[in-house]
């Protein structure tokens, strides 16, 4: 008898305490594409990725040029002059892969860079409409394969954020 009402306590209490918890979900990115700063990082980021490409292009004409003048005149040339010119366009090559590489790096950290302090403003303020909402679990949407009754907290952030 003991166990069944120890039971049935243990069980009310438990129920009691997952009726407390209040859900919400968010989809973070649809806030960020909504917010003013999204426009000017994806502007800065073009600005910044055509002047990469642009360089790298440059590169490249240089060395398809150089490929083309050693072609066009490989027969004129003495083995040493060969040896010069493929190991200079052999050099223009590598220095092609590294600059493509490392604009990649670039363009990935330049992207991190301009997206966190607008990331971190989107956690704030979903934070503190969840603690103003009283919601104990904020799910990101899309993330979560099934849910149930939640409250969606877009139009909030939208207003916390004056969006």
């Amino acid at each position: 008898m003991k166990k069944i009402t120890l039971l049935t306590l243990i069980s009310i209490f438990t129920l009691t305490l997952l009726g407390q918890n209040k859900f919400g979900h968010i989809n973070k990115q649809e806030v960020f594409l909504l917010m003013p700063e999204a426009k000017t990082i994806q502007k800065e980021l073009e600005r910044f990725e055509t002047t990469l490409q642009n360089q790298l292009s440059s590169m490249v004409a240089e060395y398809e040029q150089q490929m083309q003048d050693y072609q066009n005149n490989e027969s004129t040339y003495s083995d040493l002059v060969k040896q010069d010119k493929e190991a200079e366009i052999m050099g223009l090559q590598e220095r092609i892969q590294t600059f493509n590489q490392r604009a990649t790096t670039e363009l990935k950290e330049k992207e991190l860079a301009l997206i966190e302090p607008v990331e971190s403003k989107v956690s704030d303020a979903i934070q503190k409409v969840a603690e103003e909402g009283g919601y104990t679990y904020v799910f990101e949407k899309g993330v979560l394969h099934f849910y149930k009754e939640s409250n969606d907290l877009l139009p909030l952030v939208k207003k916390e954020l004056g969006l």
